[in-house]
């Protein structure tokens, strides 16, 4: 994804991220599913956490000019995608495959396949797999500074307080300097 090559890598790469991607291609011969050709993208939002918070993504469009983007979201059972919102980027969930567990506006919900879930901007949200789960987000573009992550550890975007967290500025500086 273009967005992540502004030099604030929050994917995984190495021996856990290949069993991640062999185990999410496992589960989708299972479900006899077709990912787009994009290479999946293994994220532990910079964490080192991959089994507990972290997800593979798998890009299907981000057309900023035309205004919209899709992609599908797979998190493996009991992992988490953080809490997060958006300043202005709206987002639609429609569970492909599997439960989730969706904290959204403060309150949890199970969704299951075929829910759907409208995101508005500025809703904090979250969602952890209930198994293995495959989710489609459809929504406006997807831009790395519209993500306001609720852990100020977490090295993109914006952070609940407002400000970038010391973490966040040292891996900007670092990249600006590169």
């Amino acid at each position: 994804m273009k967005e992540l090559s502004k030099g604030l890598d929050i994917s995984l790469r190495g021996a856990v991220a290949d069993e991640a991607l062999r185990r999410f291609r496992r589960q989708l011969r299972a479900w006899r599913l077709t990912m787009p050709p994009a290479p999946p993208l293994v994220l532990d939002f910079g964490l080192g956490r991959f089994a507990e918070t972290g997800l593979i993504e798998q890009w299907i469009a981000n057309e900023t000019a035309a205004g919209y983007c899709g992609k599908y979201l797979f998190v493996f059972d009991g992992q988490t995608c953080p809490r997060h919102r958006h300043g202005t980027k709206h987002e639609t969930f429609f569970i492909v495959k599997g439960r989730v567990r969706m904290r959204h506006g403060g309150a949890d919900r199970i969704l299951g396949e075929g829910d759907v879930l409208p995101v508005a901007p500025g809703r904090y949200h979250s969602f952890t797999g209930l198994g293995p789960a495959l989710l489609l987000e459809i929504s406006m573009p997807c831009r790395i500074e519209d993500n306001w992550f609720a852990d100020s550890a977490i090295p993109i975007g914006g952070h609940a307080g407002g400000g970038r967290s010391r973490t966040a500025r040292r891996h900007a500086a670092r990249a600006s300097s590169e």
